[in-house]
């Protein structure tokens, strides 16, 4: 009878909560081997490269003679007291500061002005603005700053010869004005990209909105302020970190008009300085200038989210 009752059990079909739980497991180890391409690249291409850069900002090479071996030691925070010592890093970050405080806000609001326009009921041709607002972003980063290198140049830019009867001979390339310059080549290349974002946003919020404001009476400008720019401030939020993120990588532009301008020196922006320590071999140094950007960048984010969230909370 024992044997009988055994078998009865063997071949009875599992119970649901065991169904359930095997369902589960296979469901979690699909899941895992779809990730673990992306998990993969991500350890290999994201995180190594971030850890090999805080262990060699705490290193320095040395060499027993001229002609020695070079020898890899611990530095301890020798580089970053280096870092913050030296002058053209320091002056780096407060230029991309100053930067980042004129630059961004006139690159998204036109983003948002240009975004409200599109998805105004007066506005046609929709799909064509829209490409010509994003096209600029297609354009690789060096061809633009060539591009614009071309209008600046004071003996050969057309708007020079233009204004050339008024008397006006504007330079610029100089010194005064060329971090204006740079930072309209970056307004003119990122205004579209933050726009498709905003206006993607846009398409989002349920028409049944607008509606109910306009039979209560609310104007156009009304619905843009108190309906569309409060539902899409996340989108805002989201555009800003970019812009904080992509201000303190700045880098391709400056490089371009150093070629063109003198008044742009090789540690104009902060990663400028630290390509030109690992460009001398000065690999610690360089390292410790990039994680000092990096925690700047994440305390600047970070003081931002909270900014934005107090105001929202007002």
């Amino acid at each position: 009878m024992v044997v009988a009752a055994s078998q009865t059990v063997a071949g009875a079909p599992p119970r649901p909560r065991v169904a359930r739980r095997r369902r589960a497991n296979g469901s979690t180890r699909a899941a895992w081997l779809l990730l673990a391409p992306f998990l993969l690249g991500f350890a290999v291409f994201y995180v190594a490269p971030i850890v090999v850069a805080v262990v060699k900002s705490f290193t320095a090479v040395t060499r027993t003679s001229t002609y020695g071996r070079p020898v890899e030691v611990f530095a301890g925070l020798a580089n970053y007291t280096a870092a913050l010592g030296d002058a053209g890093f320091t002056g780096s970050v407060g230029r991309v500061l100053l930067f980042g405080v004129v630059q961004i806000p006139v690159m998204l609001g036109l983003a948002l002005v240009l975004a409200l326009a599109l998805d105004s009921a007066v506005v046609r041709l929709r799909r064509f603005f829209r490409l010509a607002f994003f096209l600029p972003y297609a354009v690789p980063g060096v061809i633009a700053a060539v591009m614009w290198g071309f209008f600046y140049a004071p003996n050969l830019s057309p708007v020079n010869q233009l204004l050339d009867p008024l008397g006006l001979h504007p330079d610029l390339l100089s010194g005064s004005v060329i971090l204006y310059s740079i930072a309209n080549i970056v307004t003119w290349t990122f205004t579209g990209y933050n726009m498709l974002i905003l206006y993607s946003s846009l398409q989002a919020i349920p028409p049944q909105l607008y509606e109910a404001a306009r039979l209560d009476g609310a104007s156009g400008w009304a619905i843009a302020w108190r309906i569309k720019v409060p539902i899409i401030a996340p989108s805002l939020v989201l555009t800003g970190v970019f812009s904080i993120i992509g201000t303190f990588q700045l880098f391709t532009e400056p490089q371009v008009m150093a070629g063109v301008s003198s008044a742009v020196s090789s540690s104009y922006t902060p990663s400028m300085a630290a390509y030109a320590q690992i460009s001398a071999q000065n690999y610690g140094l360089g390292a410790a200038m990039s994680v000092l950007v990096t925690l700047l960048i994440a305390v600047l984010s970070w003081l931002f989210f909270r900014i934005t969230r107090a105001r929202a909370a007002l």
